[in-house]
């Protein structure tokens, strides 16, 4: 298997720039594809296929929507093993992360397809002789931009939830992870997806956002990023009335209560932490142990940690690849370096491995201080952070510090501790002796600076419809 040959897809074609980006291996440094770079040119072309491609879309029936996004995931499904050897050297994670990144990439189209034949309005009573209905109808063409942390599932969440409803799409994938991506357009352009009702671009990020959004022709704006690129993208759109929906950035709570048994828990925990090396807005981060298991808890994390085998995803048995890039390795030392400096306990890892592919140690800190960096600022990437805490009312007030609310979770078998999480916490998304914070049929979105909107679940599509009432009096008198 090779990595794909990069294009952009415009009104149904393939289509090569003057400029790319190169796209990098982050296990080898090694180039591995170039990256088309969209023109001012190309952009307007894909604001008018769009534009062509919602009046044919939206016209065509929920059923029959359903049925080219059931093919669409079939084909999907059928090329795992391109897809999933593309994703593993694009972004570095283990082959096996790869394999089922695919497969809930094609659980979000199957799911919406799904969910687009049960779009439902309602008719509200009135008088008689008087009917009110309330109709949900697609928003229109939509600008969505993906990140590179998921190259096929990302893009899939965005992808699946405007074509159930009945929208176009521009999207603008990562430059960093584009094969994704691509081989989700060319499932659909296989499926017999319309011309112009899916479009892909690339390029550089700033300068295509500042000419999608504020085009009168886009009618939402769909953004899965960090909380600083998200805030400015809200700005921009709300100069020109746009919507948005927003999955913004998160540093994730773990509360661990006093009656659960840390020889069980921790290893889950640290499982969990470095899957995708710590890359996902939702990885939980911030442990808040209960004080009379955090010794015992500790020596499991950090044992874990220790024994996390590191290395090219392609290699059999390698659990984390390395981080995105250069850039990462050194914010992440930076951060560890501040805890350390501010007090905290380094139980494993902190530094590079090796020095070539951008790896970095499974790392454990312990007894960090409010004060440090790193407990404000989401590291994204393998660090782990485990503090004591005397009470669940203490932990509860640690989750809530920060002006994040994406992902939370907790460990307890009291269904009263159990509560007061569920009523206490502020995140949209808490999961309860689980990991999983999303699935394709539950609504996932942030609250606080973590974003606005959710995607997935019954609530999924609902953002990308508006919704119109119709009052309807029988007859003129």
């Amino acid at each position: 298997m090779e990595y794909p040959e990069l294009f952009l897809f415009i009104d149904g074609a393939w289509r090569k720039t003057a400029n790319t980006l190169p796209v990098f291996n982050p296990a080898t440094e090694a180039v591995i594809g170039q990256v088309p770079v969209a023109a001012k040119t190309d952009l307007d072309d894909a604001l008018d296929a769009a534009e062509r491609g919602f009046r044919i879309w939206s016209k065509v029936s929920p059923r029959e929507r359903s049925d080219v996004m059931l093919r669409a995931a079939r084909l999907m499904r059928e090329r795992i093993e391109k897809i999933a050897y593309s994703i593993t050297l694009e972004h570095g994670k283990p082959y096996k992360q790869a394999r089922l990144e695919v497969i809930r990439g094609a659980e979000f189209f199957e799911w919406d397809a799904g969910e687009a034949q049960r779009l439902y309005g309602r008719v509200i009573p009135g008088a008689q002789g008087v009917r009110h209905m309330v109709l949900r109808q697609p928003v229109g063409q939509v600008a969505a931009f993906s990140p590179w942390n998921f190259p096929m599932s990302q893009p899939a969440r965005k992808i699946a939830g405007a074509l159930a409803s009945g929208c176009s799409v521009i999207l603008k994938a990562a430059e960093e992870t584009p094969a994704g991506a691509l081989h989700i357009a060319r499932a659909f352009q296989d499926a017999g997806l319309p011309d112009g009702v899916l479009n892909l671009v690339f390029g550089v990020p700033a300068d295509i956002s500042a000419h999608l959004i504020p085009d009168n022709r886009i009618r939402l704006v769909a953004f899965t990023g960090s909380t600083v690129v998200g805030r400015k993208l809200t700005t921009m759109a709300s100069e020109y009335m746009t919507p948005v929906l927003m999955e913004l950035g998160g540093h994730a709570p773990v509360i661990v209560c006093d009656d659960v048994d840390p020889a069980v828990v921790a290893p889950i925990c640290a499982d969990r932490k470095y899957r995708n090396t710590g890359q996902v807005c939702t990885s939980p981060t911030r442990f808040y142990v209960d004080e009379g298991l955090f010794g015992r808890f500790s020596d499991a994390f950090t044992a874990k940690a220790n024994a996390t085998i590191v290395g090219d995803g392609l290699i059999e048995g390698i659990e984390m690849g390395p981080v995105a890039n250069d850039r990462r390795l050194e914010a992440m030392a930076r951060l560890v370096e501040d805890a350390v400096e501010q007090g905290a306990d380094l139980l494993a890892g902190g530094a590079r491995i090796g020095n070539k592919g951008y790896f970095f140690e499974p790392t454990v800190l312990a007894n960090v201080p409010d004060t440090a960096r790193i407990m404000a600022e989401e590291p994204f990437g393998p660090i782990a952070i485990l503090n004591p805490v005397g009470s669940l009312d203490e932990g509860i007030y640690q989750a809530n510090r920060l002006p994040y609310g994406l992902a939370a979770y907790g460990f307890t078998h009291s269904a009263a501790n159990a509560d007061r999480m569920a009523e206490g916490v502020e995140a949209g998304n808490l999961s309860i002796n689980t990991l999983e914070a999303s699935l394709p049929e539950t609504p996932f979105g942030g609250v606080k600076w973590s974003g606005y909107g959710r995607e997935g679940g019954e609530e999924g599509l609902h953002h990308y419809t508006v919704v119109k009432n119709v009052s309807h009096k029988m007859s003129i008198d």
